[in-house]
């Protein structure tokens, strides 16, 4: 099995904890971790923005990408929400374990 982290950008904690919770619930993630208080700077339609976002860490399997993407976006106040799946190469054999057994294939 293959593993990935997602990362992902919200709105804000409560953003980000609506996000997460989804997709534990939805077995999509077997884990979230969420950062407040990041600071963004990016292009948007031409101008340049600053805003306050959450980041939030979703682990879970390669196979599951698609359905956590698209979930993401149904659940996200973003007209185009950041999702980006970074591979896990290695790690503790029994949590990359837990991540499989707590997702669904």
């Amino acid at each position: 099995m293959s593993y990935t982290f997602a990362y992902i950008t919200a709105s804000g904690q409560a953003e980000a904890q609506r996000i997460g919770q989804v997709l534990v619930e939805k077995k999509l993630a077997a884990c979230v971790n969420i950062f407040t208080g990041m600071q963004s700077m990016y292009m948007w339609q031409g101008k340049i923005e600053k805003s306050s976002e959450a980041v939030i860490i979703a682990k879970t399997t390669e196979n599951l990408q698609d359905r956590l993407v698209e979930q993401v976006k149904k659940t996200h106040s973003y007209e185009c929400p950041c999702v980006v799946f970074l591979p896990v190469t290695d790690g503790n054999p029994e949590f990359l374990q837990w991540i499989g057994d707590e997702t669904v294939s």
